[in-house]
């Protein structure tokens, strides 16, 4: 028997039951809003209902952020590898934009709160900044097209000096420090010995040569 399949009506029960837990008045469709709460005189909080994440979920919670401060974002609480990392990539989303997030467990009705609504200044990253922009300064020109990865593979900066070794092995086995000097690459041994690309091969102590796949990318 197939499974049947998710309603928004079907988180609303339990988002209405905790939110009642807290003390709210709740009603559901008010307006624009799929759930609207009111504690005495306090701000209203809206819940948006979604089967899912979606474009479309983010999009009605901004504008609903027009008519309430706290705004929250409900969806079905999923299972599996799959279902977490969307969940940490939109609860990221949500703290961006000041949203809340929301999931329910549809089989027992359990509420999980992720984030409640507010401001969020993410903290910056000051090591992965300095990787960033080590690797930018590495880059010899502009080799990369934004938001496509070229044929072959994305061009970084140590695919570059990888090349470069291997353009100056492509003449023939060398020592690695031959290389280094030639190519100007201080890593080269280092590269060679990785052989992460599978282009080097150890022909004696110190000394490196091509393979056949070397060979390919430097012709």
């Amino acid at each position: 028997m197939p499974a049947k399949p998710v309603r928004e009506t079907d988180l609303y029960e339990p988002v209405k039951q905790l939110l009642e837990r807290q003390g709210y008045e709740v009603k559901a469709e008010v307006g624009a809003a799929d759930v609207v709460a009111r504690r005495g005189d306090e701000a209203p909080v809206i819940v948006e209902l979604k089967t899912g994440f979606s474009l479309a979920l983010f999009h009605q919670a901004i504008e609903r952020l027009k008519l309430a401060e706290a705004v929250y974002v409900a969806v079905p609480r999923g299972t599996g590898r799959a279902f977490q990392k969307s969940l940490k990539n939109n609860l990221m989303l949500c703290r961006r934009l000041g949203l809340g997030l929301m999931t329910v467990r549809l089989k027992d009705g359990l509420v999980e709160v992720h984030a409640d609504p507010g401001p969020y200044a993410p903290r910056k990253q000051v090591r992965k900044q300095a990787r960033l922009l080590k690797e930018f300064a590495r880059l010899n020109g502009d080799p990369n097209t934004g938001g496509q990865t070229r044929k072959g593979g994305l061009v970084t900066a140590y695919r570059q000096d990888a090349l470069r070794c291997a353009a100056v092995l492509s003449a023939g086995p060398a020592k690695a420090a031959e290389v280094a000097r030639l190519a100007r690459v201080e890593r080269a041994r280092a590269i060679m010995a990785d052989n992460h690309y599978g282009w080097f091969e150890r022909v004696e102590r110190g000394v490196y040569g091509l393979t056949a796949a070397g060979l390919s990318a430097v012709s």
